[in-house]
């Protein structure tokens, strides 16, 4: 991908600091293309859009434009809209099928399988499950059970904001995947003998595209509303950079997901309920990776920098990641774990069930990359057991 102006700014700040900035890996075209399956996409225009949305031109690497046209070629693929997964059924230790509800008319139709593939998002996942009746609810007073177990989030709040007053930069040009990144302060890659945390985080300035409104940075001591915050609002739509960083979330034994016994969906269905909170551990991450932000931001020139004191509670009413992860975690023993490295079910060995709600717990990095990973391991896992059956070693 392209480096912007800031980009650059970012990249020779920190080579003065002695840290190793990278491209980060992008999933955008950076040039025309056409893969082994025939699919000619378009390279990325920059629109600033696909952060949050699905791409005009075809740029991003959507299934929606790289496998699903190439399944429907087969015939032997279907999509079913407006359709809404409400159980998996099964029979002793077979899933059976699923039963569904079409929206548009309320009627609820069971469909048949041989093999069930859950890839309904971590907390769809976990719910399904529970609903189901799949596998032993995890139990937070005990410490038993597995389905809900080892909820994490991820630490996103360890950022600093530079104020620049004789630079301009495009701040609504951008793409999702877009910017540069140091991995000095991630995973054991530092010296952690005077930091009360384990784990760290990457710190990286990503051009996404800002929005306004959204998106509307203005300086500390700004007045939150009128003539002031108008002003400061249009001075530094376009002289703002936020440096921020994506801490590890470690699983705790009080931190699950479960069914909320009270509040229901459309359908009279439980939702699915979050007992969370951020600890110690994620405060002191936030902190030290706010303070790292704030010393390239300071080296790249910033006039004024805002940065993160403190990490205040658990909070979803604002947006902070859709990095959720845990819930129906991998591992090598049902005891404390629900599916194998194959994504299988442990109790239920035709049905596998994909997505981050696999990982025990979370890094500090975005989850995709490693459960596209695990998407394709489990594909070769339901392909052994199409000749074979039984649970995959």
């Amino acid at each position: 991908m392209k480096k912007t102006p800031s980009m650059q700014m970012f990249i020779d700040a920190a080579t003065r600091l002695k840290l190793h900035p990278y491209m980060m890996p992008s999933a955008n075209l950076s040039t025309a293309y056409t893969n082994p399956d025939g699919i000619a996409r378009a390279p990325c225009q920059y629109c600033g859009y696909c952060e949050r949305f699905g791409c005009e031109y075809g740029a991003k690497g959507d299934p929606v434009v790289t496998v699903i046209p190439v399944a429907k070629k087969t015939g032997k693929f279907e999509i079913r809209t407006h359709s809404q997964v409400r159980r998996i059924l099964h029979t002793g230790n077979k899933a059976t099928g699923v039963l569904y509800t079409d929206v548009t008319t309320g009627e609820d139709i069971e469909q048949p399988a041989d093999i069930v593939v859950l890839t309904s998002y971590v907390f769809n996942n976990v719910r399904l499950l529970l609903m189901s009746q799949l596998g032993k609810p995890y139990d937070a007073s005990t410490g038993q059970g597995v389905i809900g177990k080892n909820y994490a989030y991820q630490v996103t709040k360890g950022n600093a904001v530079g104020y620049f007053e004789n630079k301009q930069f495009n701040n609504f040009a951008g793409a999702g995947a877009l910017g540069t990144t140091v991995d000095d302060y991630n995973g054991d890659n530092f010296d952690h003998s005077n930091v009360n945390f384990i784990h760290g985080g990457m710190i990286s300035l990503t051009p996404t595209g800002y929005r306004p409104i959204q998106n509307n940075p203005v300086p500390p001591g700004t007045p939150a509303w009128g003539k002031d915050f108008k002003a400061s609002s249009i001075k530094y739509a376009n002289r703002a950079l936020t440096v921020g960083s994506q801490g590890s979330c470690m699983s705790y034994k009080h931190h699950y997901l479960d069914l909320d016994p009270t509040y229901k969906d459309a359908f009279g269905d439980p939702l699915l309920r979050i007992t969370f909170d951020f600890e110690d551990q994620d405060r002191e991450l936030a902190k030290f990776l706010a303070q790292k932000s704030a010393d390239i931001v300071k080296e790249m020139g910033a006039n004024n920098i805002n940065q993160m004191k403190d990490l205040g509670p658990y909070d979803i009413t604002t947006y902070q990641s859709t990095h959720n992860t845990g819930g129906v975690i991998m591992g090598s023993d049902p005891a404390t774990s629900a599916v194998n490295t194959y994504l299988q079910m442990w109790d239920v060995d035709n049905l596998f069930v994909i997505g981050a709600s696999a990982f025990p717990h979370n890094s500090g990095y975005n989850p995709t990359g490693t459960v596209g990973a695990l998407a394709y391991r489990a594909a070769e896992g339901i392909l052994a057991y199409r000749k074979k059956g039984g649970l995959l070693a």
